[in-house]
């Protein structure tokens, strides 16, 4: 969705966005943010111990992982012409409901929740994010994803 201006986001509202491109999560980019995060516990680095005792029977990415991904899949579903700045304000609920393995793809639809004006020449939206991950009945997370955009 392109909009023009942020009064404009406001009447999509209750509205489905749209869905961003797949991405391919790669042990490579499991890694990387491991060392980034300092999280490398053994189910997303160790391949070959992940591979042999993992209840998931591979790596799989960190939770984080997939969420940090929603700035990049907003990206790709909407835009606000007018938009200087964004900025993230928070989250309000945050689910990981299933494991994302690595060799995954994953890919984000967007509901746009709420939207009100915020100091003057921004506003404060409530976006619910879905992760799904292809191929999978279950979405890896749900969040409800608070950001500020200021013209």
């Amino acid at each position: 969705m392109v909009f023009e201006t942020l009064q404009e986001v406001e009447a999509a509202i209750g509205q489905h966005l749209g869905t961003s491109p797949w991405v391919d999560i790669t042990q490579d980019m499991v890694n990387q943010f491991a060392e980034s995060t300092k999280d490398l516990q053994w189910i997303h680095v160790d391949v070959e111990r992940a591979n042999r005792e993992s209840p998931f029977g591979a790596p799989i990415a960190h939770g984080f992982l997939t969420l940090s991904l929603a700035s990049y899949f907003i990206s790709h579903i909407m835009t606000v012409k007018s938009v200087k700045m964004g900025v993230n304000y928070g989250l309000n609920k945050v689910r990981f409901i299933s494991p994302v393995k690595v060799g995954s793809r994953v890919r984000m639809s967007a509901k746009l929740l709420s939207s009100e004006p915020y100091r003057e020449t921004g506003r404060r939206s409530i976006t619910e994010c879905t992760f799904e991950i292809e191929g999978e009945d279950k979405p890896a997370c749900i969040a409800e994803w608070v950001g500020l955009a200021f013209e």
